[in-house]
């Protein structure tokens, strides 16, 4: 087992984004193109300590983590633990690094992305505290990729990773570790499962959570049905390489089973789904489904029925675009409520200061400072431990939360594959006209603020700038722009639409009735119909 030096020519588009660095599986198979941004991940924070190292099972993983374990040992890697299987979900993984004080990871995902040989493939490195990598080290791993001409690479055979235990490769210490056991044992400290395990067993009271052929399907099956003691309420729990040909991403449209279950005759009386990797989740009653922005709120709202929560919730964060839901509960709570800009390394330092204790996202990703990721499984126990504690349906939670707090409609538009210098225009044209919005009304809608979002964290300093251009109206009603950074292909327009009201009858209209007068007002904003945009390719 010797080190080898591999040459090739530097790869210019190794910018990691707001998740890491995702391509299509096949841009990531071409040869050296993975070895390279791992040796640029070594190279700019040395392996001088224990690194934790898996993914979510899809296409190429297996493939990936035996070039990442090669490399790692070539490069004086003193310890590696890594998911039996190769199979790690993203919270788990943060959980691992936290737990191990390790260096930090490469977690291998490209989280809601199809998977397949035509579908998408992601690595991100995440830091000792379990949480995605500060844009400064981003950065400082793509300058080194652009110029790196040559990795190191150990000459061996493939490492055994399906039996746990350790083993070595060269002078590194190999730790196949059971990828369920530790994050569940953590979830048993949260959260009251006595109390959960009552409502499981209770009579005419079922459940189902929709795994996705994705890397949840085991996790579930060790919380749910072993130590929940709810044996058969998990779907589709195979972790499979190409998700059963399937879209993993935890909304109605891809979770078309679970909804057809929840929509009939005789429905569960809670459903349940989470994405790729783990760190998403969607919550389901009876022809009932909570919007991520209002699952978040919920979470923050019901904090003291939580044991692991109760009593300590410093504060709370939420990402620009997701719904001002979860301010309001703050403001009644008395605790700050920071807004950040998308990406959940955005959290880390506000996590790390104990500044916040729970946080979210839009894009149906809530956590806390249990880990350092957004995480899907845990929101579920969540939502079943208010359930329990409360003895009342998800419905019920929920309308109950509206008639405290008053409802804030939302809903997001993307509009995808679009050209991107086409798509760096619409915005840099909504940038230029900012000034003039505040002094006119758009469609009968009259434009209290408008800005260009920039952040500085409280705790570090840094700042982000360019992170969507907000709208704010006078009737509560609030349009945000952005440029998502987690596509594979093409540009992807965001478009946000949020109405806030107080109203008891805005209870029974649907999200999208209560935002649609919005969708005219930003598309003659951005000037959509110049652009040739008029539908969106997707509705959320």
């Amino acid at each position: 087992m010797n080190p080898r030096v591999v040459s090739f020519e530097p790869f210019p588009d190794q910018r990691p984004g707001t998740s890491g660095l995702r391509k299509a599986t096949r841009v990531f198979q071409q040869p050296h193109y993975l070895a390279a941004f791992v040796q640029a991940i070594f190279i700019a924070r040395p392996p001088t300590a224990p690194l934790v190292v898996g993914g979510d099972g899809r296409y190429y993983n297996a493939e990936a983590l035996q070039i990442i374990i090669r490399i790692a040992a070539a490069n004086g890697c003193p310890r590696l633990v890594v998911g039996r299987d190769g199979v790690l979900s993203t919270p788990a993984a943060s959980n691992l690094i936290r737990s191990r004080q390790a260096l930090g990871g490469i977690i291998l995902s490209a989280s809601h992305n199809p998977a397949g040989p035509e579908g998408d493939f992601g690595v991100k490195f995440n830091g000792p505290n379990g949480a995605p990598s500060a844009e400064d080290v981003t950065e400082a791993i793509f300058e080194v990729s652009r110029t790196l001409r040559s990795y190191t690479i150990l000459d061996a055979h493939p490492v055994d990773l399906s039996v746990t235990g350790t083993q070595r490769l060269g002078s590194t210490e190999i730790e196949v570790v059971d990828p369920a056991a530790d994050y569940a044992d953590l979830m048993e400290r949260l959260f009251d499962f006595d109390r959960i395990r009552e409502l499981l067993r209770a009579p005419g009271f079922s459940m189902a959570f929709d795994a996705m052929h994705a890397v949840t399907g085991p996790y579930a099956v060790e919380l749910f049905e072993r130590r929940l003691g709810a044996p058969g309420v998990v779907m589709r729990g195979a972790v499979l390489p190409d998700f059963g040909g399937g879209h993993p991403d935890p909304d109605p449209t891809h979770a078309a089973e679970l909804m057809a279950r929840m929509n009939g005759l005789h429905p569960p009386q809670f459903g349940a789904a989470s994405d790729g990797d783990g760190d998403r989740h969607m919550i389901v009653g009876p022809r009932f489904v909570v919007s991520p922005s209002d699952s978040l709120a919920v979470l923050a709202a019901n904090a003291e029925h939580i044991p692991g929560y109760r009593g300590r919730l410093s504060g709370v964060a939420r990402s620009m675009p997701t719904s001002r839901a979860l301010d309001v509960v703050a403001e009644h709570l008395g605790v700050p409520c920071y807004e950040t800009p998308t990406g959940w390394k955005f959290f880390g330092s506000l996590l790390d200061a104990g500044r916040i204790t729970l946080c979210g996202e839009e894009s149906a990703g809530a956590g806390s400072d249990h880990v350092r990721e957004k995480d899907g499984l845990w929101a579920v126990l969540y939502w079943l431990n208010i359930m329990a504690a409360r003895g009342q349906s998800v419905e019920a939670v929920v309308r109950d939360h509206w008639a405290r707090f008053g409802r804030h409609g939302y809903a997001r538009l993307d509009y995808e594959g679009l050209d991107t210098e086409r798509a760096a225009a619409l915005m840099d044209g909504l940038r230029g006209r900012l000034a003039s919005f505040p002094t006119g009304v758009l469609v009968g809608r009259r434009v209290e603020s408008a800005d260009d979002f920039a952040y500085v964290d409280p705790v570090s300093g840094a700042r982000s700038e360019r992170q969507g251009v907000r709208l704010l109206l006078a009737d509560g009603g609030r349009i945000v722009f952005r440029l998502s950074g987690t596509g594979t292909s093409g540009a992807t327009l965001r478009v946000y639409l949020e109405q806030y009201s107080r109203a008891p009858q805005a209870a029974d209209r649907s999200a999208h009735d209560l935002v649609a007068e919005l969708e005219g007002v930003a598309a003659h904003a951005a000037m959509f119909e110049s652009f040739g945009l008029s539908r969106p390719s997707h509705r959320v």
